[in-house]
Formats: C-alpha cells, sequence, structure tokens
C-alpha cells in the first residue's frame, strides 16, 4: 500500500487529506458518487464517466482484483478514483494483477484512506462539483487554484473522444433475425452482446455518421447509446436521431441515448443536482406498474412532463418510467396511430455488473422490430 500523502480539494474549498491510490500526479474532473457495492471494474472502464472524479460509497474496494474479463471498453476512462478501505490484496481467482496496480498501469491518479461518507454526504448537500487530487504536494490554496480553471461538466462535448473511428461488426448468435447499426455514443461491451444473443446482428457506427450513410444502412433497427457530456452539446446526434425517426425506422436509446431521444423529441435536458450512479435505483413502468432495480450512471435528465401526453411531429410522447427515488424522467415511448415506434430509457438494462431486472428491454426492442419489419 502507496505511503505517499495525497489531498483532495472541492471547488468550494472543502479539504480532504489521506494516501495516494493508483498512479502519483494530478487530476481534475467533476466529483460523482456511485453506491454500488460492486462492479467497480465495469465502473471505471465505463466510457460514461469522462472527465467525473468517481467516489466509491463501498467502503471496501479491490478484493477482487482486476481480471480480463469485465472491461466495458478498452480503457480506464474516469479522471481518477477516491476511495476509503483499499484492499490489501486481491482475493479472486479470476484476477490477474490487483486495481491499484491497473490504475497505475494506466495513469490514474486516485486517493485512499478519507471519509468517502462525509465526502458523499457533502456533495448530496451541495451538488456535484469540480474536484482535484494530488499527490505531488500538499497545498490545498495552490490545487483548489487549479480546480477552479478547469473545465465544467455543464456544456461539455466529450462523444468525438469515446466514439469509435471505424464501423465494426458484432455477428449474431445463432440464426440471424435483425440486423441494427448502434451508434456509438460511449458504447459498453455488453450492449452488443445483450443484442446478438438475441439474434440481432450489431453494426456499431462513429457517432460522426451522416444521416444519409446510417439510412442507406436499411437496418431493422437503430440503437442510440450510452455516452458522457451534455447532452445539450449533441446537436448532431440529435440530428442523426430525428433523420431516424422520420424515417420511421425502429429504435431504442439507453442513457445519453435517452437523452438524446427527448431533445430530438423537442424535450429540454438539465443537470441533476448530484445524479444518479450505482446499480440499486428502484424504477417505475408507468404503463405495467413493474419496478426494476437499476444501474445508473447519469448526471442530466430530460426535461418532459409526468402528467401528460405530449403531440409532436413524430408521434405522441410519454414518459414511461420514472425513478422512484424523486420521479426524474427515466423513460420515453413514442406512438405513432396507437402502435410503439421507438422507446428509450435512461438506466442501463446492460449493466454487467447488475442488476439484471431490466434486460427484458431488449425483448422489446426485438419485439418493435418484429412488428414493423
Amino acid at each position: 500500500m502507496s505511503t505517499n500523502k495525497a489531498i483532495l480539494v472541492l471547488e468550494d474549498g472543502t479539504v480532504f487529506r489521506g494516501r495516494s491510490y493508483g498512479a502519483i500526479g494530478e487530476t481534475f474532473g467533476e466529483a460523482v458518487f456511485s453506491t454500488g457495492m460492486s462492479g467497480y471494474q465495469e465502473t471505471l472502464t465505463d466510457p460514461s464517466y469522462v472527465g467525473q472524479v468517481v467516489i466509491a460509497t463501498a467502503p471496501h474496494i479491490g478484493n477482487t482484483g482486476w481480471n480480463d474479463e469485465d472491461d466495458e471498453s478498452q480503457r480506464i476512462w474516469v479522471s481518477g478514483y477516491v476511495v476509503r478501505d483499499p484492499a490489501r490484496r486481491a482475493s479472486s481467482w479470476r484476477s490477474t494483477i490487483s486495481l491499484d496496480e491497473q490504475l497505475v498501469a494506466q495513469g490514474i491518479v486516485g486517493i485512499s484512506d478519507i471519509d468517502t461518507r462525509a465526502l458523499t454526504i457533502h456533495l448530496r448537500d451541495a451538488g456535484a462539483m469540480r474536484v482535484g487530487i494530488s499527490s505531488l504536494g500538499e497545498d490545498a490554496a495552490d490545487l483548489l487554484d487549479k480546480v477552479r480553471r478547469s473545465p465544467r461538466m455543464e456544456g461539455a462535448d466529450h462523444v468525438a473522444t469515446v466514439t469509435t473511428n471505424e464501423p465494426y461488426v458484432v455477428q449474431a448468435v445463432g440464426p440471424k433475425r435483425f440486423t441494427v447499426a448502434a451508434i456509438d455514443l460511449g458504447i459498453k461491451s455488453n450492449t452488443p452482446r445483450q443484442m446478438v444473443e438475441r439474434g440481432i446482428e450489431v453494426i456499431v457506427v462513429p457517432a460522426s455518421i451522416t444521416a444519409e450513410e446510417l439510412l442507406e444502412m436499411n437496418t431493422d433497427g437503430v440503437f442510440l447509446s450510452n455516452g458522457p457530456g451534455d447532452p445539450a452539446t449533441a446537436d448532431h446526434a440529435v440530428g442523426l436521431t430525428r433523420a431516424v425517426l422520420g424515417a420511421r425506422r425502429p429504435m431504442f436509446g439507453i442513457c445519453f441515448g435517452n437523452q438524446i431521444f427527448g431533445r430530438a423529441l423537442g424535450f429540454d435536458t438539465y443537470k441533476l443536482k448530484y445524479g444518479h450512479r450505482g446499480i440499486n435505483q428502484p424504477v417505475r413502468d408507468r404503463t405495467t406498474g413493474r419496478i426494476d432495480i437499476t444501474a445508473h450512471n447519469h448526471g442530466f435528465a430530460v426535461d418532459a412532463p409526468l402528467d401528460k401526453s405530449v403531440e409532436t411531429e413524430f408521434g405522441t410522447v410519454n414518459v414511461s418510467h420514472v425513478c422512484l427515488n424523486d420521479d426524474v424522467v427515466e423513460g420515453l415511448e413514442l406512438r405513432r396511430d396507437g402502435q410503439l415506434r421507438a422507446f428509450s430509457v435512461q438506466y442501463h438494462p446492460e449493466a454487467a455488473a447488475g442488476p439484471h431486472d431490466a434486460e427484458h428491454l431488449f425483448d422489446r426492442f426485438v419485439a418493435l422490430m418484429q412488428a414493423t419489419k
């Protein structure tokens, strides 16, 4: 375990002192907390966390080490990592390296041995804010000045950082039933996996694809992935979505994709006080009454009315899902002539670390494509 001292400073001047964890250096980003008791490897490799310093609310982190199977992308994307009690050794037969060693290998600066409960409570009260971590010195005033000069998440456009440069295909498992174009806004590995297991061939395309190129693919459906940043900056993705809806292609979006879907339908998005992150968020399907425990990672939400339908040029839109903690919009559905045409959810039905309550939404996508084929 590291004996190097480290310091964490929030933009409101709050200071925490502990030990370095991971790489030695300085890092900056938006401070957010994740309430998952497990799945830290999936969290750290989720492209949606670009620009964010993640605080783990679970006190003991790193006990299962790091393996070669559970990454959600090719690298760690978080700007920094904050834990209370790092594991002294990895205790899983699947582990190939310790979490600390992997953070060092990928240059991720972190801090340990601080009161993460107090830090989380502070962020819940004051809201998510910029933060800096340094293991290069202990001057809080100097680090605070750097924090206040670092970029904010509002207005941040990170899609180009995470999207694929070239299209690639993930083959269907078993007989191919459908072909789907997945717009990569920061897609995770388990998303195509969920679809190919249902007989869907997935063509993952760059976020920079033109509407003409996308429609010329003539796929059975289009998928909008998760991703990082402020959805208000994603005008190109909104334009792609409007083109798909205008062509009456079946569409399914998740997380950032839900926000893009909402903006394409004419709704605004807004920044939540401290967001939803973790794998224990209760969501109610307003159509069926079903409640799923779901995985979340979002700091923005769609501003759509809960009490009425909205008529758009593409059809009638309703809020289909809500978070039971705070009534935040967690899903939208678009109907035309009484039939479902496209839908989205704010959470992660593909969450590799679980829970798996919402995986049935991929079956709903299959049924939508079958009904419109």
